[in-house]
C-alpha cells in the first residue's frame, strides 16, 4: 500500500511540475505585452515584453500562416524562462552577414554599419564604404548569393544571416545547418512603398538602433505622404508600363506589389494594376504587348556602363519600337550601375515618389532634380 502510495506522490509531483511548467509558457503567450504599433507592414508583427521582443513575420504566399517568428533577447541579461517556440535572437546584432545591398545601406543610415561582418554580392553592392571595408579586409565578401561560400561564413562565427526569402524556394541549403539564426528579410513582399519602409523599425531592433530606425522612419512618411497629397487633386493619370523583356520571359510587378502602389501615388495608373500579386510576374512579351502598347510613359532599369538609348533599345529587340512611349520618346531610364536606385530607394520611397511625380506630373515639383531616371537619349 505505501509503495502505491509512493508512486502516486511521485506521478502527481511529475504532473504537477508539468502543469506548472505549461502555465509558465501560457502566462508569457497571454501576459500584457506592449504592442508597438504598425501603420504601414502587413506581413510584421513586433510586441514588446519586460523580457523580450517578440516579432512575427506572416507568410507573403499564404497569409494564414506564420513564416517566421523571432525572439529577441538582450544579449546582456540571462535567457528568460517559458518562452513562446521561435528563433532566439541575441540583440544587438554585432556580426550578421548582409545577403543584399538594400539592407547594407539601411544600415548605414542607421549607423550599425560596425555590425556587418560579410556581405554577399559584393560586385552589386553600390556603397563605397562597404567595397572599402573589403578591400582592407574588414568585412568579408562571401560569394554568391545563391551559393555563398559556407566555410567562410563559418569562419566569421556570425551572430545572424539577413537574407530575402523566396516562395518555393526549397530552403536555403547548408546554411541553414550552421545554427546561426537566419533573418528571413520579407520586407519586399509588402504591398505599399510605407509598408516596406516600417519594417526598418524591426532592423533597428535588431541592431540596437531602434530610436534611429523610428526617427528615420518618422520622417520618410511625413516626406512621403506630403508628396502623396499634392497628387491627389490631379484628374489627369497618366499610364505607365515598366521594365524590360529577360531572355523569352518580361518580369513586371505585379498590381500589388510596392512598385505599383508608388504610381498610384504619384498620380500613374499602372498597366497591371489589377494584377492582385504583390512579387513579379513572368510574363510573354504579348501580354505586355496588349496591356502597355498604348501606355504614355515607360520606365525602364538596367545596368551598364553607359546609359542606354532609343536607338540601343531597338537594337536590343526591335519590337520595342511598336509601343507609343517608345514612339512619342516617353521612355525613362534607371541606369543601376550609376545610381544608388536598390540601395536607397526601398526605405526611402519618399525620394523615387518625388521622381515619379516629376516625371507624371512636372509642374508640381518644378525644382525637383531627378535622382534616379533620366529621359532616355536617342
Amino acid at each position: 500500500m505505501k509503495r502505491i502510495s509512493l508512486f502516486t506522490s511521485l506521478i502527481l509531483s511529475i504532473l504537477l511540475l508539468s502543469a506548472c511548467g505549461g502555465k509558465s509558457k501560457t502566462a508569457f503567450a497571454t501576459s500584457q505585452g506592449d504592442t508597438l504599433t504598425l501603420r504601414y507592414a502587413t506581413n510584421l508583427s513586433l510586441i514588446r515584453y519586460k523580457e523580450c521582443t517578440l516579432a512575427r513575420i506572416r507568410n507573403p504566399w499564404d497569409t494564414t500562416k506564420i513564416l517566421h517568428t523571432y525572439i529577441l533577447v538582450d544579449k546582456q541579461q540571462p535567457l528568460p524562462k517559458g518562452l513562446p517556440s521561435g528563433t532566439v535572437i541575441h540583440t544587438p546584432l554585432q556580426k550578421a552577414v548582409i545577403y543584399s545591398s538594400v539592407h547594407c545601406s539601411l544600415l548605414k543610415q542607421l549607423g550599425a554599419m560596425g555590425s556587418i561582418a560579410g556581405v554577399c554580392d559584393l560586385k552589386y553592392i553600390k556603397l563605397p564604404e562597404i567595397q572599402k571595408a573589403c578591400a582592407e579586409g574588414k568585412i568579408m565578401d562571401v560569394g554568391d548569393g545563391l551559393n555563398p561560400d559556407i566555410e567562410k561564413i563559418i569562419d566569421l562565427h556570425p551572430d545572424a544571416i539577413l537574407l530575402s526569402p523566396f516562395e518555393n524556394s526549397g530552403g536555403y541549403g547548408r546554411i541553414e545547418k550552421l545554427n546561426v539564426p537566419i533573418i528571413e528579410c520579407a520586407d519586399y513582399m509588402e504591398t505599399s512603398a510605407l509598408g516596406r519602409a516600417e519594417w526598418m523599425r524591426f532592423y533597428g531592433l535588431l541592431f540596437g538602433k531602434a530610436t534611429a530606425a523610428d526617427s528615420l522612419f518618422a520622417g520618410v512618411e511625413t516626406d512621403y505622404n506630403a508628396l502623396k497629397e499634392r497628387v491627389k487633386l490631379e484628374k489627369k493619370r497618366p499610364t505607365v508600363m515598366t521594365d524590360l523583356k529577360t531572355s523569352s520571359t518580361w518580369y513586371t510587378p505585379g498590381g500589388k506589389s510596392t512598385i505599383a502602389g508608388l504610381y498610384a501615388d504619384a498620380g500613374a495608373d499602372y498597366t497591371f494594376k489589377e494584377d492582385t500579386h504583390s512579387g513579379s510576374l513572368p510574363l510573354s512579351f504579348e501580354a505586355v504587348l496588349d496591356k502597355g502598347q498604348q501606355a504614355d510613359f515607360w520606365l525602364i532599369k538596367y545596368n551598364q556602363p553607359k546609359d542606354k538609348t532609343y536607338e540601343e533599345l531597338e537594337k536590343d529587340y526591335a519590337p520595342y519600337a511598336g509601343f507609343r512611349a517608345f514612339k512619342e520618346r516617353h521612355i525613362y531610364g534607371c541606369n543601376t550601375n550609376a545610381v544608388p536606385f536598390y540601395e536607397e530607394s526601398p526605405f526611402h520611397p519618399d525620394l523615387l515618389l518625388k521622381d515619379f511625380i516629376k516625371i507624371f506630373h512636372p509642374s508640381l515639383v518644378k525644382t525637383h532634380q531627378m535622382r534616379y531616371f533620366t529621359k532616355l537619349a536617342d
